[in-house]
C-alpha cells in the first residue's frame, strides 16, 4: 500500500475518532440535562399541588359564615 494511502487511512481515522470524542461529550452534556429537566419537571409538580384550588371545604365555610354576612348587609 503506497504512503499516500496509510496517511490517508490515519488521517480519517483521527478525524472520525475527533468525531466520536465530541458525540461522546454532546450525549453527556444531554443527560445531565435531561437529569436536570427531571428536578425542574418534579419541582412544577410540587408547586401544581400545592397550589391547587381550594377544595370543597370553601363551601361549607361559606354556609357557616352566612349568618355573619346577613348581619353586616342588615347594618
Amino acid at each position: 500500500m503506497p504512503v499516500v494511502a496509510w496517511v490517508t487511512v490515519v488521517l480519517a481515522v483521527l478525524i472520525i475518532a475527533a468525531a466520536a470524542l465530541g458525540l461522546i461529550r454532546v450525549i453527556g452534556h444531554l443527560r445531565a440535562v435531561s437529569k436536570t429537566l427531571d428536578g425542574v419537571i418534579g419541582g412544577v409538580g410540587v408547586v401544581a399541588a400545592r397550589t391547587s384550588t381550594v377544595p370543597a371545604s370553601v363551601e361549607a365555610v361559606n354556609g357557616y359564615l352566612k349568618p355573619v354576612r346577613d348581619f353586616c348587609e342588615g347594618v
